[in-house]
């Protein structure tokens, strides 16, 4: 098969202002998985200045079909016109108040309507804000201490502890949370005692639940008086609109909101039953500058309006079920058995098996690869409403040219020697098996 060869992109502007940055920010990024550890740095661009739908334009001008949607936000599309008009709409009126504002009550009564158990609603800002809040509230109200937790849960200490960059947290914190394995329940059930507050989970991820294991953990938490807390940072309005609760049919005692809720604008929800989430009246103190800040709260509107009205959920399940089986179907067709798409409907990966060469820099090669065909893509799809059938096949012919230069690359043994820059990095080097509680030490 002759492969067509595309220049890589121009990305003079993206390297000055990069080479300015990282004297003044550090690690250069505000966002670990935006930055250049998780692109093929000297190839791939820094900066990106606009988007439309689910096309995005960098700063040298190049332009891309996104595939990881500001990682995760963007739900419905760039600039996306009901949502942008609302946003205006409420900047004509103001954006943050010296008193209560209606929208803080109006979006309330929606999340109520859509996600199962929300008997009581907080705002804030960040997911690492309502996660932590959530195990500030199980505690309170076990009064217990100790945390089990499976998946990521954001930057502060009682989750970051548990990962290889821990540094400035100190050990009384560290040993206060331990981790399970996902689907693995007799991980859970033998750290689970009268000493743990509360079990904290992404309710899926790429791995669909086995065995009833979502159900098994909710009897288990139940039986040992612990809060079941789920941290829907990606499953909520993106598996369903009321998330993996209303999916699996799941009632968490505490459930976390953000990303798709408000497309695109800083807002997170922590939702739950109204005998917890009454401690926040006066015994454990939640309140936020701008946590009624008006333009994300009039944004996140708009965007429930919208995903609820356009099927969103629905949407991006059948544009993922398109690029999965397209991908799969490349990978057979080319004979490349070390790479396959994966996960839920909701959102799939591209993954790479270690038999065949470093995972890493084979995702690197991909990413490259990608990037001359004019897709920016990290190893997973984040589809919005804007993805079309179209972008989809835009996309496949995209896999198509550069799974076979990937096939070509490893059969020579010449996967690193291919890329033209630095492949990309962990986000971190442990994330399973890692930081978990010996069963019978209640530590």
């Amino acid at each position: 098969m002759k492969v067509v060869e595309r220049k890589l992109p121009e990305i003079t502007i993206s390297n000055q202002l990069f080479s300015r940055a990282k004297e003044l920010i550090p690690a250069g990024t505000q966002t670990l998985a935006k930055g250049p550890g998780q692109f093929v740095n000297g190839v791939a661009p820094k900066y990106l200045n606009r988007g439309k739908g689910c096309i995005v334009w960098d700063v040298d001008g190049n332009e891309f079909i996104d595939l990881i949607m500001g990682v995760g936000p963007i739900s419905l599309g760039y600039c996306y016109p009901a949502v942008d008009d609302a946003i205006r709409e409420q900047l004509e009126q103001g954006i943050t108040f010296s008193m209560m504002h209606p929208l803080e009550l109006e979006v309330a009564e929606m999340i109520r309507d859509a996600v199962p158990n929300a008997e009581s609603i907080r705002f804030s800002k960040t997911g690492a804000d309502v996660t932590s809040a959530a195990i500030r509230l199980a505690r309170a109200y076990t009064g217990r201490s100790k945390i089990l937790c499976c998946g990521y849960h954001g930057w502060h200490d009682w989750y970051i502890s548990v990962t290889d960059r821990h540094s400035g947290i100190p050990p009384e914190v560290r040993n206060l949370t331990c981790t399970f394995d996902y689907n693995n329940i007799d991980s859970l059930e033998r750290a689970l005692d009268e000493s743990i507050a509360c079990v904290i989970l992404e309710p899926v991820t790429f791995e669909a639940p086995q065995n009833q294991f979502l159900e098994q953990v909710r009897e288990l938490c139940t039986a040992a008086g612990a809060l079941l807390i789920f941290d829907e940072m990606w499953t909520g309005f993106r598996l369903s609109m009321g998330g993996a609760q209303k999916h699996f049919g799941i009632d968490a005692d505490l459930s976390c909101f953000s990303k798709a809720i408000a497309n695109g604008m800083p807002i997170s929800v922590l939702t739950g039953r109204r005998d917890v989430m009454r401690l926040l009246e006066r015994d454990v103190f939640f309140f936020t500058t701008f946590g009624g800040e008006a333009l994300s709260l009039a944004a996140a509107e708009a965007t429930m309006i919208e995903l609820k009205k356009e099927r969103v959920p629905e949407h991006i399940a059948l544009m993922n079920q398109m690029l999965r089986d397209a991908y799969n179907i490349l990978a057979k067709q080319l004979d490349i058995p070390y790479t396959k798409c994966v996960g839920l409907d909701y959102r799939t990966m591209i993954t790479f098996d270690a038999a065949a060469g470093d995972p890493l820099e084979m995702k690197s090669l991909m990413q490259q690869e990608l990037l001359r065909c004019g897709v920016i893509w990290s190893g997973v799809h984040n589809l919005s409403l804007s993805h079309r059938q179209e972008h989809i096949a835009q996309i496949t012919a995209a896999y198509k040219e550069s799974l076979s230069i990937l096939k070509r690359a490893v059969e020579e043994k010449q996967v690193r020697a291919s890329l033209h820059g630095d492949p990309v990095e962990p986000l971190f080097r442990r994330l399973s098996n890692f930081h978990q509680k010996p069963s019978g030490v209640n530590r």
